[in-house]
This record gives structure tokens, sequence and C-alpha cells, in this order.
């Protein structure tokens, strides 16, 4: 049986950063053989927008992009270590959040920010948080993310093909 990569991205309530990621990654493994099976999700740390659909403005900016993006908001929980391999936060605030929240220290050890990944980072590992802006805070999101997502296809790529 083929390995398999389980990914979850978070941010803070689901419906604009950890959505756009997750949809990123789906559309781009749908186009892109990365070595292994990659399983993708988005939470968030609060629970406010549980049940909700993306923010109308990640959508529009997905649909312009040519790439879907769906769900609905959900909370990521000390359980879901247990499910991901890899947990990608989009901001210091959120990783510390769930690194608070991890149940050992191996389960900490599972949460990176995503930017890690985006080789344009140059120290600013934040995705910042679009959803008091305007438009243009959610096309520079889907820039940084889609960066982020192509250096991390290539990490599952060259790390987890082989386990």
């Amino acid at each position: 049986m083929a390995s398999t990569t389980r990914v979850c991205f978070v941010c803070l309530g689901n419906i604009c950063r950890s959505p756009t990621a997750e949809a990123i990654m789906a559309h781009r493994l749908g186009l892109e053989d990365v070595g292994v099976h990659v399983e993708v999700e988005s939470a968030g740390t609060g629970d406010w927008h549980v049940g909700h659909p993306p923010d109308e403005r990640a959508l529009e900016e997905a649909t312009r992009r040519g790439v879907p993006m769906g769900g609905t908001a959900q909370q990521f929980t000390a359980a879901d270590f247990d499910r991901f391999d890899l947990v990608l936060a989009m901001d210091s605030a959120n990783r510390e959040a769930l690194r608070a929240l991890a149940p050992t220290p191996q389960a900490a050890e599972k949460v990176h920010l995503l930017r890690e990944f985006d080789p344009q980072a140059h120290g600013d590992l934040d995705v910042p948080d679009p959803y008091f802006g305007g438009a243009d805070g959610f096309v520079d999101v889907f820039d940084m993310v889609d960066r982020s997502i192509t250096g991390l296809i290539a990490h599952i790529g060259s790390t987890h093909a082989q386990g």
C-alpha cells in the first residue's frame, strides 16, 4: 500500500487562509505526482465560524485563479494530532496555540509554519490575516500560500515518499 501523508492547514477561524491553503494544495495534488498519497484538510484554532463556508473574498480569489474551493469551517482539537503528520499554522500566534493544545511533545513537533516552505519569506513567516481588510489582502495571501505550497509539495515528495 502506498504511503499516505496527512496535512492540516490551520488559521484562526478556518474561513480565509487555511481553506485557501487546503484548496491550493488539493488542486496542485490533482495536477502533480508527488510520489506519495497526500490527504489535506483545514481547521481553525477558534470556533467562531464552525460550519460556515469560506469567506466570499477567498472564494472569489480562488475562482479567479481556477482553484476550486469548498468545505465548511471546523475547529482543530487535541485529538486531531493523531490524524495528521503535518500541522501547518498560518502564523506564529496559531502555531503557539496549536503547540499549547498538543497532548505530547511529539504531537507539538508536527506543528510548523506554512511559510517555512516559502522561498520568498525572508524571515517573515506569518501569512497575514486578510479578514478585516479588502480584496487585495486575499490576493497577497493567495500568492504567499501558493509559493509555500510549491515548497511543501517538494518537501513531502522528498521526505515522505520514502517513508
